[in-house]
């Protein structure tokens, strides 16, 4: 076996070691996620709770992995983000936000960790208020939750990713909702959250990939988003976003020093993993 097969096998699944990293950040990720959820209370600030979340993440995987000889990276793998009713995911507003939650608002959490480049990723629904969720609420909910469970149950060897697509539309229709569209479930590899292998969440001419069967070993970031209403997102505010990843594979040459300054504290802090541009405000580096 030659040292780039033997090093990629190390790297997979089938290494004890690279299971229990994986496990490890998944343990993080859930104690945050209870963190989160519980601090999610009316009149409290978007940003103050993804910024816990962030600095629960890595606090507790500052807390590993500390004697080992080679330097382990580690921390979060995606920013907290809290988006509220009708915005569909990967809100992470920066520190001015005064964007509170209310009481009824349907509160979307999602977040990553990582141990040495293996990622485990979390998104759980949270409506604040007391006593059962209800009607349509209720309905969207169980849609996302049952569609989740389904395509858990269809991502293993010899199933098709077209098979995952399928299935979801068809749990969504039974609750009268509706898979939003261009949300895609990728594969993930060491350092990689978005890997080319992909499970669209809706097939249709404008969004196509190949279909193919999925392989031992392989690891998967299933993203199911439902809606009660079309399931086709609508651009409101490209000033919005706020989250980030380095295109590692291309180089730019920046003009202004500003520019470079930044680009040079990305690549050396954060060269691969998605990042918020509030972790990088600074009064002479203004982002928004």
């Amino acid at each position: 076996m030659s040292d780039d097969k033997r090093e990629e096998k190390e790297l997979d699944l089938t290494s004890p070691k690279v299971v229990t990293k994986y496990k490890s950040a998944a343990e993080i990720l859930n104690k945050a996620l209870l963190l989160v959820v519980s601090e999610c209370k009316p009149k409290a600030k978007i940003v103050d709770l993804c910024e816990k979340g962030d600095a629960f993440i890595k606090e507790q995987t500052g807390n590993i992995y500390k004697k080992m000889k080679k330097k382990i990276e580690r921390g979060v793998a995606f920013p907290t983000c809290i988006s509220v009713n009708n915005v569909v995911c990967h809100f992470s507003p920066l520190s001015s936000d005064e964007t509170v939650l209310e009481e009824g608002d349907m509160v979307k959490i999602d977040m990553g960790c990582h141990i040495d480049g293996f990622i485990a990723v979390v998104a759980h629904t949270h409506v604040l208020q007391g006593g059962p969720v209800t009607g349509r609420a209720a309905d969207v909910v169980a849609a996302a939750n049952t569609a989740a469970e389904v395509a858990v149950r269809l991502v293993k060897p010899g199933r098709k990713k077209s098979d995952v697509t399928e299935a979801i539309q068809k749990v969504a229709a039974a609750y009268d909702c509706k898979i939003v569209e261009g949300v895609l479930s990728h594969q993930m590899k060491q350092f990689v959250i978005d890997g080319n292998k992909v499970v669209l969440s809706v097939s249709n001419p404008d969004t196509r990939v190949d279909d193919a069967e999925f392989e031992e070993n392989e690891v998967y970031l299933v993203n199911i988003v439902t809606s009660t209403g079309e399931g086709k997102p609508i651009l409101l505010d490209e000033k919005q976003t706020t989250i980030y990843k380095r295109t590692v594979d291309k180089s730019c040459n920046l003009k202004m020093k500003a520019s470079r300054v930044i680009f040079r504290e990305i690549s050396q802090k954060v060269p691969i993993m998605p990042f918020t541009a509030r972790d990088w405000r600074r009064k002479e580096l203004v982002w928004d």
